[in-house]
């Protein structure tokens, strides 16, 4: 369980420092995303970029 968690931080740190990177490339702008101000911050949900990803790398490791 303890893994669990340190691998799923590491993820969100690394995704945190990819993301102006990211949203360059489109991640977070695909018309089923959310973004939006709440208490003086802007926070992004990006649903269809997340499915779309999750889509590439599910094919990407059935073809290896």
């Amino acid at each position: 369980m303890l893994r669990w968690l340190i691998v799923m931080f590491l993820a969100l740190m690394l995704l945190s420092w990819l993301s102006p990177f990211l949203r360059r490339l489109g991640f977070g702008q695909l018309p089923g995303d959310l973004r939006f101000r709440w208490l003086g911050r802007d926070w992004d949900v990006p649903l269809a970029s997340t499915l779309l990803l999750s889509f590439l790398v599910s094919l990407i490791m059935k073809l290896l």
